[in-house]
């Protein structure tokens, strides 16, 4: 590690806490980060910052450094692709109103898909808002957590693969920019914009390829290629993207507490690339231990 750098390694860049669909407070998160032995983590909970200043707090009493980040939703079509961003203005006027809509439509989509699925099972709004925090950006996640809560699957995963599932008929989509759109406000908000696990089973037939170059040239930083999900075929599509495009790889546990079996530090980023993303950034600056 060079001397002149003031985070240390592991660096793990994409984390969730209950602000989002985690199941640990900011702080806690931070701590657990800490206790898992990383030197550096990002909070980058979906759709909100929320968290930033407990987190912060919690990076300078537990030594870790913290990259203040988010996991913006954005679609293609009919697939989600997740944007994540690095220290940007949280204040940026039009990235607050892009977020609030997205959030705004991801609460009616949620609160459609629970009246569908109560015609059919015992549960309600009042489980799933029973599953969150004040000012929590509600999801699948909840819902998920509400099923589990009355017994009606096992597990989160166990939720996803069967009532959550497009398949069963409860599913709805919601409002979320395209990806270019959320580069440019990331950017614009003096943000580094990064695609979240590109190369899963579900967005395999994401056309992304034919779309990097305007990505690019709007500002995009790099591919989230080290992640659980990511397939093997789907990593070596990255790999070609990136040296074609000159973009950072990144890597990270997407972690969610016991929300799911991502463990924090189980995959990371090298700190090369973390001094390249911090160069980059003008919209907010690291929190440094």
């Amino acid at each position: 590690m060079s001397p002149d750098r003031l985070f240390r390694a592991p660096i793990d860049l994409h984390t969730h806490s209950r602000v989002s669909d985690g199941t640990e407070s900011p702080g806690i998160l931070v701590r657990a980060a800490a206790d898992a032995g990383l030197g550096t983590v990002a909070l980058t909970d979906h759709d909100s910052t929320a968290g930033w200043s407990e987190a912060s707090g919690a990076a300078v009493e537990f030594g870790v450094t913290l990259i203040p980040g988010m996991e913006l939703s954005t679609r293609v079509d009919w697939s989600s692709v997740h944007m994540l961003a690095y220290l940007f203005d949280p204040n940026n006027a039009k990235l607050v109103a892009e977020t609030a809509r997205i959030r705004e439509a991801r609460l009616h989509r949620a609160e459609e898909m629970v009246a569908r699925i109560g015609r059919d099972y015992d549960v309600g709004w009042d489980d799933v808002l029973a599953q969150t925090t004040p000012g929590a950006t509600v999801g699948r996640p909840h819902i998920a957590d509400a099923l589990v809560a009355r017994g009606l699957a096992a597990t989160r995963s166990e939720a996803f693969a069967g009532i959550l599932h497009w398949r069963a008929g409860y599913y709805q989509p919601h409002y979320a920019p395209d990806p270019l759109l959320a580069v440019e406000l990331v950017v614009a908000a003096g943000g580094v914009p990064v695609i979240a696990h590109p190369a899963t089973v579900s967005r395999a037939d994401v056309a992304l390829d034919e779309r990097m170059g305007d990505l690019v040239d709007a500002g995009l930083f790099g591919l989230e290629i080290d992640h659980r999900e990511n397939t093997a075929e789907g990593r070596e599509r990255l790999l070609r993207l990136a040296d074609r495009y000159g973009l950072a790889l990144t890597g990270s546990s997407d972690y969610h507490g016991e929300g799911k079996p991502n463990r924090l530090g189980e995959n990371t980023t090298r700190a090369e690339v973390l001094d390249r993303l911090i160069a980059r950034a003008t919209g907010w600056s690291p929190v440094y231990a």
